[in-house]
């Protein structure tokens, strides 16, 4: 089995009291919205991809408050590959926009009561 290493940021995203949350188009789960760090420009930061992939799957413009990121790892198997995937989240505020506008990868955008 191959072993492939990942790396992708996010977005932690509040507006008031109200948190930021996606469901993925394919496995239906509810997640922060997070994507490949350097997919379109191989020197981009992780906080750059942060930001370009909130404002992609979650609709809305947002700003990094924490400059230290959750840093989450996890493994899984996909199509007979080892995945190793690093996950670098940066809390944020909303700054304007609407989850509506979410793209194709997030089957819904919303923001949502920490309950």
């Amino acid at each position: 089995m191959k072993t492939i290493l990942q790396t992708s940021a996010g977005g932690i995203v509040f507006k008031d009291s109200l948190w930021l949350i996606c469901q993925h188009s394919q496995h239906k789960g509810w997640v922060f919205p997070k994507g490949f760090v350097g997919d379109a420009d191989k020197n981009e930061t992780s906080k750059t991809a942060a930001i370009r992939e909130v404002e992609e799957e979650g609709g809305v413009k947002a700003k990094i408050i924490t400059n230290k990121p959750i840093i989450t790892n996890y493994q899984y198997v996909f199509e007979g590959n080892l995945i190793k995937k690093t996950v670098y989240y940066f809390l944020m505020e909303y700054v304007s926009g609407n989850p509506k506008d979410h793209d194709w990868e997030m089957s819904d955008a919303k923001f949502v009561t920490e309950d």
